[in-house]
């Protein structure tokens, strides 16, 4: 959800610059630099900006546009009467004045501010500019949207690829895992005491509770709504892909629990690596 916009707006004399800056954030968190003859239009701002950016950390900034020439009228009855404090101040506690001009004119109330008179045309240039960067940050969003996009189909298509590596270690796992109890049986066991019935009984039971089929069959079906859902057009369906991703994750752990077989604990950890950065993706995702 990272996106920059910018956009400039002419109010009477002034040239203004509106700056939007995105980051990442599971809720809106909107911060402004609003300048003092705008506040009344605060609200409406906000309610312009969460309307389109719907969540992410915004900060918003809104400047005066120096370029043009435009120079602060300055207040030469409040420079002097701060001028005539800290001298008087000064005198009093003894301490050198300095160069105390520059600190003066940092304050705020030294520059004459004209009182903002709006009419129905400034608040139309004023919203028109506002939309013109909420645009431009929305399409630096887009266009990072599709690079990320890109680099979820490409995990999602690892990870079936990585599931479908199980199968030859499926069928070796199990040929492996009957070869052993046979063995052991043979070697703590005499052959002729061991009931056949009963053993393959024993047998079937274990190789279901350790049987990954139904596993791989949600883990595919997850795999791909996943894709379904990151084909979608719309938004705010990156909480939906974070779900997914969990039951990606579930299905993935179950098979690793159950394997106990080195070459299919090894695809088990490639998934889980691809997921992990799926679910850090994800939050990216409107």
């Amino acid at each position: 959800m990272t996106g920059y916009g910018k956009s400039k707006v002419i109010l009477g004399s002034k040239v203004y610059t509106i700056e939007i800056k995105c980051l990442n954030s599971k809720q809106l968190d909107l911060n402004f630099k609003m300048l003092s003859e705008w506040r009344e239009k605060e609200l409406d701002i906000r309610k312009m900006i969460a309307d389109k950016l719907v969540r992410g950390k915004v900060d918003v900034y809104f400047q005066e546009d120096k370029s043009n020439g435009n120079i602060a009228n300055l207040n030469f009855e409040v420079i002097e009467h701060y001028f005539r404090q800290l001298q008087a101040f000064s005198s009093d506690k003894n301490i050198p004045l300095g160069d105390i001009l520059p600190a003066i004119l940092r304050f705020q109330e030294v520059s004459k501010t004209e009182i903002m008179e709006w009419s129905d045309d400034d608040t139309i240039s004023l919203q028109n500019a506002l939309m013109e960067a909420l645009d431009n940050a929305i399409s630096f969003r887009k266009d990072e949207g599709m690079a990320l996009e890109k680099d979820l189909v490409q995990r999602i298509t690892a990870i079936q690829f990585y599931r479908k590596e199980l199968e030859p270690f499926e069928r070796n796992r199990l040929e492996k895992l009957t070869a052993k109890l046979k063995q052991d049986l043979a070697n703590y066991i005499q052959e002729e005491s061991i009931d056949k019935n009963r053993f393959e009984e024993e047998l079937l039971y274990y190789i279901e509770k350790i049987d990954i089929n139904e596993e791989k069959v949600r883990l595919d079906t997850h795999s791909k709504y996943f894709l379904q859902v990151l084909d979608e057009h719309g938004m705010e369906k990156g909480k939906k892909l974070g779900f997914i991703a969990q039951e990606i994750g579930r299905e993935i752990n179950t098979i690793g629990s159950k394997a106990n077989d080195a070459d299919i604990q090894r695809c088990v950890i490639l998934m889980k690596e691809e997921l992990e950065k799926i679910k850090e993706q994800a939050l990216n995702i409107l």
